[in-house]
């Protein structure tokens, strides 16, 4: 008996020291990702050119922009944006390193196009660096930083609700609701004195995202639909259709293509 408890005590020392380099391996891994996070900001839209039509997707009124693709309605009074997606499952885009992670975007907002003082926002954010993916669900009040919410698990093929509301032009509320798990987060914004929203425009948006001052290199998303999309004006529920197009082009090289209809944005990855 003795000899069996020692052996078992050696096994059990044995696993321990196998299995704390792996968890401080991880444990490294988060501190950096945090760290690297922590400069993750969502910028207005960048169109460096004129303003061109993207004869590409079909559409008479699109617009390219290094790091928007999607939908922009433009008009006054919008207060609440709505919209569900499919979590997708990232892949390396073609080229790339499979060592050096990549990302993408999906979110829902209020300003950010035409008024680009501020932007009320909340989204997921998907990426894939050594074959590992990863998620992180965010809220933002631009032009101050994303923050991460917690208490809320995102895994690929899970059906998610962004909403963002505002109450004011500083002040509001994202709420991020996981359909599939039935968990919900929500972040009250209250006096926010960083900047005023217009409400001039509502999105549906898939982004490549700025970090550390750059745009982080941009993933292969495959397709994002925003499903049961609305926003509400002056107390009345509008859908995306008729809504201003973005393209993300990069080294000049269209990378997505975005449609819309009565009550969906879809996003793809090209």
């Amino acid at each position: 008996m003795k000899f069996s408890t020692t052996i078992l005590s050696a096994a059990l020392l044995t696993t321990s020291a196998i299995a704390a380099p792996l968890t401080e391996r991880r444990a490294a891994r988060h501190a950096a990702r945090a760290e690297g996070r922590a400069g993750r900001i969502s910028r207005p839209a960048s169109k460096p050119d004129t303003p061109e039509l993207i004869s590409l997707n079909g559409t008479s009124h699109a617009q390219y922009s290094s790091n928007w693709a999607g939908a922009v309605l433009i008009g006054t009074g919008y207060t609440s944006v709505t919209g569900e997606f499919t979590v997708p499952k990232p892949t390396v885009p073609s080229g790339a390193s499979s060592n050096e992670q990549s990302c993408a975007s999906a979110w829902v907002g209020i300003d950010g196009d035409t008024c680009s003082q501020a932007i009320l926002q909340t989204g997921i954010d998907f990426c894939i660096e050594g074959g590992e993916v990863s998620y992180d669900s965010w809220y933002e009040w631009y032009p101050d930083y994303a923050h991460d919410f917690s208490g809320i698990d995102i895994s690929t093929g899970d059906v998610i609700k962004l909403t963002v509301t505002a109450t004011s032009k500083n002040s509001g509320s994202a709420v991020i609701d996981n359909v599939t798990t039935g968990k919900s987060v929500t972040h009250t914004f209250t006096g926010v004195d960083d900047g005023d929203l217009c409400e001039t425009n509502a999105e549906w948006i898939v982004e490549d995202f700025e970090s550390g001052g750059e745009l982080v290199p941009f993933t292969n998303f495959g397709t994002v639909t925003f499903t049961k999309a609305e926003a509400t004006s002056g107390g009345s529920t509008v859908g995306p259709s008729g809504a201003t197009l973005f393209d993300i082009r990069q080294s000049q090289s269209v990378l997505t293509k975005s449609s819309v209809t009565s009550d969906s944005v879809t996003v793809s990855y090209v």
